[in-house]
């Protein structure tokens, strides 16, 4: 089940979401910032005051009373996708990957989307992350040639779109 977070998930999203950097980008960012400079004491607190301010849709998916995965969506950021909806970001606790969680994120995003009249959904992912760019590619996204440096990363990501 896919369902508004609550400030007491915000321990269990920080987890997920370090946990996922962690395993996603540890040969892509480098370890000092995966390690030292993710702390999830400190992410909760700021995960909790975003969800309490309701400033961003920040959403689990639950099963079983378990906290698998999170994603935090709503209207495109970038000036150029003023129309466009986008996913911000989303994670899967990688001992709980390939059960379809993942898909069933992206696919409620989409139709949350297509609900509020968009017909296109965005979304970033690092450059080097073939995993991630796999499943969206997998899932219809495609690049649009945009790409933008994070610069307390030393990465660079991709911008991906779907039309809905």
């Amino acid at each position: 089940m896919i369902r508004k977070a609550k400030p007491e998930d915000a321990s269990r999203i920080a987890d997920i979401q370090i946990f996922g950097w962690r395993n996603a980008y540890r040969t892509i960012v480098d370890d000092k910032i995966l390690f030292s400079k993710l702390n999830i004491e400190k992410k909760a607190q700021n995960i909790r005051k975003t969800i309490e301010d309701n400033s961003e849709e920040w959403l689990v998916f639950e099963k079983d009373e378990i906290v698998k995965g999170m994603m935090v969506m709503g209207p495109s950021r970038d000036e150029d996708k003023k129309d466009s909806f986008e996913l911000w970001c989303i994670y899967v606790d990688p001992l709980m990957m390939r059960q379809g969680i993942g898909k069933a994120m992206l696919q409620y995003c989409e139709q949350e989307a297509r609900t509020r009249g968009y017909k296109e959904n965005a979304l970033w992912v690092l450059e080097r992350n073939e995993i991630g760019k796999s499943f969206y590619e997998k899932n219809g996204y495609k690049a649009d040639g945009k790409r933008q440096e994070l610069a307390n990363l030393h990465a660079y990501e991709i911008r991906y779109c779907k039309r809905l």
